[in-house]
């Protein structure tokens, strides 16, 4: 069951800026991370997701009911944090999570206290002198403390440390394993490998592509650093019919990529050659969508 569908969705604010026919659909339950370039477009969908902002085309479903930028009894099964905090002259935090418990009607702050705690937040402080990181987390309890069971969140960790990154990446979880549904945009390509089951790339306000985790980490092409002990058989070895990623000579060192059913070949076929070293290096997203951009630029 789809929670949120987006459909052909597109803002336009000229100079190629904005996005651009967007069509996805996020399933119930699941954490769909979202990325991209500085500019890529993926604050303007949250928007229009949010009903704050309306496209020039396309729409936006959420629970089956197409936000009309009206649909305030939608909010009440969203929890949001925006990419640019901005909090109401109401003295502190305190204040502010008090204010946001009333307007969900939330009577049991016990959730919101074990939040509170996790992430360490010093809701006593003004909101107006928080640091960037107290801002965050307050925006983070404010949208989590209900446990709504929609998430939007645009950057939500930019400003935690990387202890409290781990920390809100349980938070997450949790959020998941509850039943929650998560759209999450993310500069953190760690955060998204260990919460998203997939994560949708975009460039320039488009969407080029959307891969499924377990295809990342379960990859079934493998890529070995490979360091040969003299010159003689580094020249040899780059002989060979294999897939050369790169070529270090200075070093005698090659990087190869290797098919899983090629395996067991590929090892008899380096016993032939004095090796120094050979490890492998972990497939990651990161990589994944670097070279899904390096494809599109070249073939543009």
């Amino acid at each position: 069951m789809s929670i949120i569908k987006i459909e052909n969705l597109t803002k336009d604010y000229g100079l190629s800026r904005g996005i651009f026919d967007i069509n996805l659909e996020v399933e119930k339950g699941e954490i769909l991370g979202y990325i991209g370039t500085n500019g890529s477009g993926k604050t303007t969908t949250i928007r229009n997701i949010m009903g704050f902002i309306k496209p020039d085309s396309g729409k936006v479903k959420i629970l089956d009911q197409e936000v009309n930028y009206t649909t305030e009894y939608l909010m009440k099964h969203i929890g949001y944090v925006p990419g640019e905090i901005s909090f109401p002259d109401i003295g502190d935090g305190n204040a502010f999570l008090k204010n946001q418990a009333e307007m969900i009607g939330l009577k049991d702050m016990d959730y919101a206290n074990y939040l509170i705690k996790k992430l360490e937040l010093d809701t006593t402080a003004n909101l107006k002198h928080m640091s960037k990181g107290m801002k965050q987390k307050t925006a983070i309890v404010s949208a989590f403390m209900g446990k709504p069971d929609i998430l939007i969140l645009d950057e939500p960790s930019t400003g935690l440390d990387p202890l409290m990154r781990e920390n809100f990446v349980d938070i997450l979880i949790e959020a998941k394993n509850r039943g929650a549904t998560i759209f999450m945009s993310s500069h953190v390509f760690e955060e998204l490998e260990k919460t998203c089951d997939r994560v949708t790339l975009l460039l320039n306000g488009k969407i080029i592509d959307t891969v499924n985790m377990k295809d990342i980490q379960h990859n079934e092409v493998k890529t070995y650093v490979i360091g040969f002990e003299g010159k003689e058989d580094f020249q040899k070895f780059i002989k060979e019919p294999i897939n050369f990623i790169f070529k270090k000579e200075k070093h005698y060192q090659v990087t190869v990529e290797i098919s899983d059913k090629d395996i067991n070949k590929f090892m008899k076929l380096l016993d032939n050659y004095d090796i120094k070293y050979i490890k492998e290096e972990k497939y990651t997203l990161e990589k994944y969508f670097l070279r899904k951009i390096i494809e599109v630029k070249t073939n543009d």
